[in-house]
């Protein structure tokens, strides 16, 4: 997305729509089914741990100084470093690092560190019964997204779909514009701003205004979790989906998944994100688009739909609170969603 147009966007569409900033540590607009954790203030301490794939500790150092440079104290995690092929250690030490953050008192964010493969391995072995009481923000996307679902589905508990650690540039000052501005959307989001993002027009958009719970993430995931403990529940929710390194038959797959259990049925809104689809092999092609793939699954409902979001695996992939009350609008002149 072009961030000259991004940000002009966004403007004109905070000039019409109420500034609001939402004070640390309150919980307004909250949800009557999802609880929202107290937002960050300045000394609060963040977790960092690896409950999916491997990371190195000096992998992870762009990600503490800019923390901390914004004025958070950082944790690291005792399995940041360790390794067990393609986890970040084995699944006992993956669960027992994620469990001492969802309990120590004195951390009140955890950011994963990375995504890859893992989360589903160790899901159902965690207590969330301190968490619970005292919920915090967790952080993540991709393989996270596992997370993202079960607090949704079992607890009601608000979450932070966002880049994590990895994503982190080096040098913050040789950093492109997109790469710091979807990066400093973490910390409004951690800190309760008042979230609001643009996406282009798109001729494939269907034009609506809607406002709900916003939920969803990578779609091979949501797709895989059906019928379990973690399953997500779409109905009267704004759904946001995203994936990469698929092909497109392989999309269509699991968007007819989504329909066939329902989870397109009773939707508030569609926001389709960044996919980066793996090309068809020769003699093989599949023929239809991302595009015509989602509009052939949506065509008989009436809800809001939005194309090419900032949100996904890519640069422009801005931190969204699921769980949270927003506003989705669809015109001829773009896309707007902002938290209510």
């Amino acid at each position: 997305m072009n961030r000259k147009h991004f940000l002009s966007s966004f403007i004109t569409a905070a000039a019409v729509l109420p500034t609001l900033k939402t004070l640390a540590n309150t919980v307004e607009n909250e949800s009557p089914s999802f609880k929202i954790p107290p937002y960050l203030k300045l000394g609060d301490t963040i977790g960092i741990t690896s409950p999916a794939g491997y990371i190195t500790l000096e992998q992870t150092q762009p990600s503490v100084l800019q923390m901390q440079n914004w004025g958070f104290n950082i944790k690291i995690g005792d399995n940041i470093g360790k390794r067990d092929f393609t986890y970040g250690g084995t699944d006992e030490e993956r669960l027992e690092d994620f469990q001492k953050m969802l309990n120590d008192p004195e951390i009140k964010a955890i950011m994963c560190a990375r995504g890859g493969y893992g989360f589903v391995r160790i899901i159902d072995k965690l207590d969330f019964s301190v968490f619970k009481r005292n919920p915090k923000w967790i952080i993540g996307f991709s393989d996270i997204t596992v997370l993202h679902c079960h607090l949704a589905k079992n607890y009601g508990i608000a979450s932070i779909h966002s880049k994590m650690c990895n994503s982190f540039p080096d040098d913050w000052s040789k950093a492109e514009p997109i790469q710091i501005d979807t990066i400093l959307s973490i910390k409004n989001a951690l800190m309760g701003d008042q979230m609001g993002y643009t996406a282009p027009a798109n001729i494939n958009n269907r034009a609506g205004k809607v406002d709900g719970i916003l939920v969803g993430g990578n779609l091979s995931i949501i797709e895989t979790l059906a019928g379990s403990n973690s399953d997500l529940d779409t109905k009267d929710k704004i759904l946001f989906i995203e994936d990469t390194g698929e092909y497109l038959y392989s999309i269509d797959r699991m968007l007819w998944n989504l329909k066939r259990s329902g989870k397109l049925k009773n939707l508030k809104g569609l926001i389709v994100g960044g996919f980066k689809v793996k090309p068809d092999d020769i003699g093989e092609e599949f023929g239809k688009t991302i595009y015509e793939i989602v509009l052939e699954k949506v065509k008989e409902y009436h809800y809001p739909i939005a194309f090419d979001f900032p949100v996904g695996h890519q640069r422009n992939n801005f931190a969204l609170r699921c769980g949270v009350n927003h506003t989705f609008i669809v015109s001829e002149t773009g896309t707007v969603l902002r938290t209510v």
